[in-house]
């Protein structure tokens, strides 16, 4: 926690810690969620605009207080210096189930991409064997080395910026050259505070992961300067992709095709360049997806370790690889992934992925709201950052409002298991305080 900005453990840049926000960001969300918000109309791209609106005020947030603390952490570690060890295990221990319960979607979303090019993937016990794969293999790249992961990221954050950029760039060829004849005529649909509620909600998963770079920050070079850069930076670069994207598709699809469609951005895209296009679009959107992966498997090793440096975790997790790397903590949240695959595995890809991705977010809304609640003291009478944060805890309530009852009740539940390791945790650091 004492390293130096030149220490050797820091081997994360500018281009890849920008890469671990932008892939975190940019993931499968962009490829299920078209289909999912179609039923909505504008009330869809209303949510994307409330989205994006309070993701970047959490990003604000995230870049400030990584700037006053540049330390492992994240979420924990701000919680802990603002409110004390008890508030930041319960954040750190709800963030963490939000990423590695989150990472069983993330590995689900591969593999019912790759369902398309091998439809033997796309459901059953193929399906579920191929993403434990995914993510053991993962694992075993970040235990061999941050530096290693940190180039994954970089290779599959371009590689799954190109069929979002020729979306983009098809949308605006016909536009110019069929005009107003190119936009869809679908039927208006009406504009309800419960629609745009549940919109947020949904589309609030392609912005999981806003505080990426903040995680692994004594990773992260000349951290106070690059890791609030790269956080603002990546999330404006995702808001932007994910308006021009989805925005192009609702407004020049129809609505009743878009919702029956499994691979809406193929869809489109094949109007232009044919059959071939799904499978394209399904390869990279299978590259998208392991990429954010292999980010988030990243996070799911340095919280449980960054909780053990700070003493309110098992001090087994502190422990390091001979490459640096949290090698124990990489394995238990590896069998946690796997666990609540198994517990919830049900033989159909969208099933799962919907049941994990919903709990999982319900779990980790405590981080984010504890977050911008420690923004508010620790950079008291900085009036932009009280108001991001108003604005970031807010927009974190009313997440948790569109997230409903059954998805708020078990991330509670989850919640209430870290009970017993903090007592016991605690009372292991009493009685060795007793013993000296």
């Amino acid at each position: 926690m004492s390293d130096t900005a030149s220490s050797p453990r820091r081997v994360l840049g500018f281009w890849p810690a920008l890469a671990l926000v932008v892939g975190n960001l940019i993931g499968s969300g962009i490829y299920l969620l078209p289909a999912t918000l179609a039923p909505l109309g504008a009330n869809a791209l209303i949510g994307w605009g409330v989205t994006i609106f309070g993701a970047m005020a959490l990003a604000f947030v995230f870049a400030r207080l990584a700037a006053k603390l540049p330390c492992a952490g994240g979420p924990y570690a701000f919680a802990d210096a603002a409110f004390g060890p008890v508030v930041g295990f319960a954040v750190a221990w709800s963030y963490w189930i939000l990423v590695w319960a989150g990472n069983g979607a993330l590995a689900i979303a591969v593999v019912s991409a790759l369902g398309v090019p091998f439809p033997a993937l796309a459901s059953g016990a193929p399906a579920f064997v191929t993403a434990l794969v995914l993510i053991w293999g993962l694992v075993a790249v970040n235990i061999r080395g941050v530096a290693l992961a940190g180039r994954i990221q970089l290779v599959t954050a371009l590689l799954k910026l190109a069929p979002l950029a020729a979306i983009i760039l098809v949308a605006l060829w016909l536009l110019l050259r069929d005009g107003q004849s190119a936009i869809a005529a679908n039927q208006p649909v009406p504009i309800s505070a419960g629609a745009i509620a549940g919109a947020v909600a949904l589309t609030f998963w392609g912005f999981l992961g806003v505080e990426s770079a903040t995680v692994p920050a004594d990773k992260v070079k000349d951290a106070a300067r690059i890791v609030p850069l790269v956080t603002m930076l990546g999330t404006a670069l995702a808001g932007m992709v994910y308006v021009l994207v989805a925005g192009a598709i609702a407004l020049m699809m129809p609505a009743d095709l878009i919702a029956a469609s499994p691979a809406p951005l193929a869809a489109f895209l094949g109007r232009s360049w044919g059959a071939g296009a799904q499978l394209i679009v399904a390869v990279f959107a299978a590259i998208s997806a392991l990429g954010t992966l292999n980010g988030f498997i990243l996070l799911q090793g340095e919280m449980p370790w960054a909780m053990a440096r700070g003493g309110v975790f098992p001090a087994w997790f502190g422990k390091e690889s001979r490459q640096g790397t949290p090698a124990r903590a990489h394995l238990v949240s590896g069998a946690l992934v796997t666990l609540v695959m198994a517990l919830n595995y049900t033989g159909s890809t969208a099933t799962l992925f919907a049941e994990i991705a919903t709990i999982s977010l319900a779990a980790g809304m405590l981080a984010y709201f504890a977050s911008a609640l420690a923004a508010l003291k620790l950079l008291a009478g900085d009036r932009a950052v009280t108001l991001a944060a108003i604005v970031a805890a807010g927009f974190v309530l009313w997440m948790i409002y569109g997230l409903g009852l059954r998805a708020n009740l078990w991330g509670l539940g989850l919640l209430a298991l870290g009970l017993p390791v903090f007592l016991w945790v605690r009372r292991a650091s009493l009685r060795s305080a007793t013993a000296t």
